[in-house]
């Protein structure tokens, strides 16, 4: 399993959990967190990229990588990502420089691109 399928198992089941433990109002926000980011005037993926660029800015790790699925699941390509990660570094600043760093990571893995650097040449 990959680091983005064990987050996701995590995500799952800890949600899971959390919702048949939390009381009303826990699972009221979980309701409002996804019927947001459902279409309406504004299309659902635009509005994963809106909560990518809000993920980058507060830091959120975990959020950015569910964000950077969804978006690819709605077609985002690499040069969509790399704008919307442009918002995000302009607005939160160079502090966001690592969470992007994490972010394209993601879109490695997302894409089966090695995020490994490279080697330097020897003998």
């Amino acid at each position: 399993m990959g680091r983005l399928d064990d987050f996701q198992h995590f995500r799952e089941h800890m949600n899971e959990k959390i919702l048949a433990e939390g009381n009303l109002d826990t699972k009221r926000f979980w309701g409002l967190d996804s019927r947001v980011y459902e279409p309406g005037r504004v299309d659902g993926r635009t509005k994963e990229m809106m909560g990518l660029v809000a993920s980058l800015v507060l830091r959120c790790d975990d959020c950015i990588a569910y964000h950077m699925i969804e978006c690819h699941g709605h077609g985002v390509d690499r040069e969509t990502f790399y704008e919307v990660l442009n918002i995000g570094l302009v607005v939160g600043g160079s502090i966001v420089i690592p969470h992007m760093r994490r972010a394209v990571a993601v879109l490695d893995e997302l894409e089966g691109v090695s995020t490994a650097p490279p080697q330097p040449e020897g003998d």
